[in-house]
C-alpha cells in the first residue's frame, strides 16, 4: 500500500512533534534540577508523541485500529518498567509525574492525528503549565484548610445538586420568588466573596493598609471597618486615624468594585446607565483613601494588623442571604404594585442597613423592565449611601477620634456626591 503523504498530514507531524517538545523541555529541566535518572528527558518526550502520532496515522491509513492499541500497550509497558527501575534507583521517588506525562503525550500526539489538533494543542500547553509550576500549586494546596475545602464542596453541591431541582418558575402571587433564579444568584453572590477570600488567602500574610484594606474588601468591606476601627482605639493607635481610615476606604473601593462587577454579569447595559453616579463615587473615595495612605506614610509609618477573617461561604450563610435577598425581591415586587415606583428606592435604603450585594442583585434584574433602569439605579445607589452611613457610624462609634475626624469628610463628601447623582440619573 502506497501512503499519500500530503501538506496537512506533515502539518500534523509537526504539532505532536511540537507538542512532545513543549512537554519534554519542562521534563528536562526539571531532571537537570533533580540531578537524578527520570523515566525521560526532551528526546523522549518527542519520540513518544511521534509514536503516537505515527501509529494513529497508521490505524487511519491501514484501517487498522489494533496498531494504535498496541502501540499503547507497549507504551503502558515501558512506563511501568521504567517506574520499577527508577524506583530501585532511588527508593525516595515514588511519583508517577513524568510517566503519566509520557503517556499524556502520547495520546495527544495521536489526537492531533485523528482530527483534534487545536485540544490537543491546547492541553499539551496546560499540562505543561501544571509541570512547572508544581512548586506553586503545593504551596497553594498547603495554605489551603480544611473548612476551605469544604467551603469549595458545598459550593459544587449548592452549583449542581441543589440548583438543577429547583423549579424555574415563579411561586408567589406577584411573580417575584422564581427558586431557580434567586439560588442561582445566591451561588454568584458567594462565589464572588469565596474568590475573595482565597485570594486574600493568597497573598499571604496582610502587610500595610492597602493590601489589608483590599484583601479584606474582597470578603467583606464590613469586617475591615469594624476590626480596624477597634484596632485604632484598642491597640493605642490614635496617631494612626488616617492610617486607619485609609485601610477602610479602600475596603470601600472594593465594595463598589463588586457592585461593577455584578452587573456587569447581570445587566451590563443597566451598568452603562449606573457608571457615571458609581464610577464618580469610586473615584472620590479612591481618592481619599490615597491620600488618606500618603499622609499617613509621611506622618506615622507603620503597619496595620492584618483582619481576622473565616471562610466566608457555608449552606446555612448562603440560605440566609437568600431569605434576605427573597424579602428584597418581595418587598419591590409589593412596593411597586401597592406605592408608586420611587417606593422601591426606599427599600434600596432598607437593604443597604445591612448589605448591598442583595438590591444590587436584585436591581439588576429589576432594571430590566422597560421604563425601570432610573428607579432601579437609585435604588442601589440609595443603598450604597445608607450602608456607607452605618459603616462611618461604626467607625466613628468605635474607633478612635483620630479615626473618626479623618472618616467623616469622606463620608460626608461620598453622600453628597451620591445624593446629587440620584437626581442626575
Amino acid at each position: 500500500m502506497i501512503f499519500e503523504l500530503d501538506m496537512r498530514t506533515v502539518h500534523e507531524f509537526g504539532m505532536a512533534l511540537l507538542i512532545g517538545a513543549l512537554v519534554g523541555i519542562e521534563r528536562e529541566k526539571r531532571k537537570a534540577l533533580k540531578q537524578v535518572p527520570t523515566f525521560a528527558g526532551i528526546r523522549t518526550f518527542i519520540l513518544i508523541a511521534e509514536i503516537g502520532a505515527l501509529s494513529a496515522w497508521l490505524s487511519i491509513q491501514m484501517s487498522m485500529p489494533l496498531i494504535f492499541g498496541v502501540a499503547l500497550a507497549g507504551l503502558f509497558a515501558q512506563v511501568a518498567v521504567a517506574y520499577v527501575l527508577e524506583k530501585r534507583a532511588n527508593t525516595s521517588s515514588v511519583g508517577l509525574t513524568t510517566e503519566f506525562a509520557g503517556v499524556a503525550v502520547f495520546m495527544l500526539g495521536a489526537a492531533v492525528m485523528f482530527g483534534h489538533a487545536a485540544i490537543a494543542i491546547s492541553l499539551a500547553v496546560i499540562n505543561t503549565t501544571l509541570l512547572a509550576f508544581k512548586g506553586e500549586l503545593h504551596g497553594a494546596v498547603n495554605k489551603l484548610g480544611q473548612d476551605d475545602i469544604y467551603a469549595g464542596l458545598k459550593l459544587l453541591i449548592a452549583s449542581f445538586i441543589v440548583l438543577p431541582l429547583l423549579p424555574d418558575a415563579p411561586i408567589d402571587p406577584w411573580h417575584a420568588l422564581n427558586p431557580y433564579k434567586l439560588w442561582l444568584l445566591v451561588i454568584l453572590i458567594s462565589a464572588l466573596s469565596l474568590v475573595g477570600y482565597v485570594a486574600t488567602r493568597w497573598l499571604g500574610s496582610a502587610r500595610g493598609v492597602a493590601i489589608t484594606g483590599f484583601s479584606g474588601g474582597l470578603v467583606s468591606s464590613t469586617a475591615v471597618t469594624l476590626s480596624m476601627a477597634r484596632e485604632s482605639r484598642e491597640g493605642g493607635h490614635e496617631a494612626m486615624g488616617t492610617t486607619y481610615a485609609a485601610g477602610i476606604l479602600f475596603a470601600w473601593v472594593v465594595m463598589f468594585l463588586r457592585i461593577i462587577v455584578m452587573m456587569l454579569v447581570l445587566s451590563p447595559t443597566l451598568l452603562r446607565q449606573a457608571l457615571p453616579a458609581l464610577g464618580l463615587m469610586l473615584l472620590i473615595n479612591l481618592g481619599f483613601a490615597l491620600g488618606y495612605y500618603l499622609h499617613g506614610l509621611r506622618t506615622q509609618p507603620g503597619e496595620v494588623n492584618e483582619v481576622p477573617l473565616t471562610n466566608p461561604f457555608s449552606l446555612w450563610s448562603a440560605s440566609k442571604f437568600g431569605l434576605l435577598f427573597a424579602v428584597v425581591l418581595l418587598l419591590v415586587a409589593v412596593s411597586r404594585q401597592a406605592f408608586s415606583a420611587s417606593s422601591v428606592v426606599w427599600v434600596g435604603v432598607l437593604a443597604g442597613l445591612t448589605d448591598v450585594d442583595a438590591i444590587t442583585l436584585s436591581m439588576s434584574d429589576f432594571g430590566k423592565t422597560a421604563g425601570m433602569s432610573s428607579i432601579a439605579i437609585q435604588a442601589i445607589v440609595a443603598a450604597v449611601l445608607a450602608n456607607t452611613v452605618v459603616k462611618c457610624a461604626l467607625a466613628v462609634g468605635l474607633g478612635s477620634k483620630g479615626l473618626g475626624r479623618s472618616m467623616i469628610p469622606a463620608s460626608v463628601v461620598l453622600l453628597v456626591v451620591g445624593g446629587g447623582s440620584m437626581f442626575m440619573v
